[in-house]
């Protein structure tokens, strides 16, 4: 069952608020949810959330054969799964279009843009190389759902430590934590993912990580995946907004400078984490 579409004096309030470049939850136009993130007591376990949109990414990792066209390389799938408690547009057993264009995007910012180095996870040519299965849970949808999922992801690989592995001839030998530390991930780049909503009236300027009526009643939004270096990996944008260069533009600089404070948030949770856990692995 779908939600109720907004009434005619939700959106004349957003608009107007819009107009005055106010918010309803306080914001600014450009500012974004203050991201928060929780670790579990596994590696690779990941709760994000960007105000009440809450995300859980989780890393599993085991040993297969490497498909013959690509027998260097290890292999990344990504699967997402939105529950019905996260919004009564959801249902169980059905897949929604949103889920279905969250799975792609993230695909091509996770895997496509070669943000972890797959020659890295392989263990034995043409034999057995790591397979990286990254399970996205979406929990509660407050708005922008993507961008909380991306975070979570890229966060949660680089959480995730594999086991350390001896190869001696043919014979795979893996070592639990408690023998010998695991490694983390080669990452190349560390991709963050930004959305906008844009409205029909010109009057209206856009709006970073948009809530959920503020997604609903736009009339297109685009999303900028890219990293702390400036490096842009995917742009999509959906919807019938027209957008000159110089618009597009000033976007990818206020991405830009966001990407590189929330790289830094990243680093530090990251660190903070690591040196509680660090007792595991001595």
């Amino acid at each position: 069952m779908r939600p109720p579409s907004p009434s005619i004096v939700e959106k004349e309030f957003l608009y107007n608020s819009l107009k005055e470049s106010l918010r309803i939850d306080g914001r600014e136009p450009l500012e974004m949810r203050e991201p928060t993130l929780s670790f579990g007591p596994e590696l690779g376990w990941v709760e994000c959330s960007l105000g009440k949109t809450k995300v859980i990414a989780q890393i599993e990792a085991k040993i297969v054969r490497p498909p013959p066209e690509r027998p260097l390389e290890g292999i990344i799938t990504i699967h997402s799964e939105i529950s019905p408690t996260a919004s009564s547009e959801y249902e169980f057993g059905r897949t929604s279009e949103e889920e279905v264009t969250i799975t792609r995007m993230l695909d091509k910012v996770l895997r496509r843009s070669d943000a972890i180095d797959k020659e890295s996870l392989c263990i034995l040519a043409n034999q057995r190389v790591w397979h990286l299965r990254l399970t996205l849970h979406f929990l509660a949808d407050a708005g922008n759902m993507l961008d909380c999922a991306c975070l979570a992801g890229i966060v949660a690989l680089k959480h995730f430590r594999r086991p350390e592995v001896e190869v001696i001839g043919d014979e795979i030998t893996i070592y639990p934590p408690s023998e010998r530390a695991p490694f983390p991930l080669a990452i190349h780049h560390s991709p963050y993912c930004f959305t906008f909503a844009f409205f029909s009236d010109a009057t209206i300027p856009p709006v970073l990580d948009p809530s959920q009526l503020e997604q609903r009643l736009s009339a297109g939004v685009t999303s900028i995946a890219l990293n702390a270096q400036k490096e842009i990996c995917v742009f999509q944008k959906f919807g019938g907004v027209p957008l000159l260069p110089k618009d597009l533009l000033a976007i990818i600089d206020i991405a830009v400078a966001k990407a590189q404070g929330l790289h830094q948030i990243v680093e530090n949770r990251l660190k903070e984490d690591w040196s509680s856990r660090t007792v595991e692995f001595r």
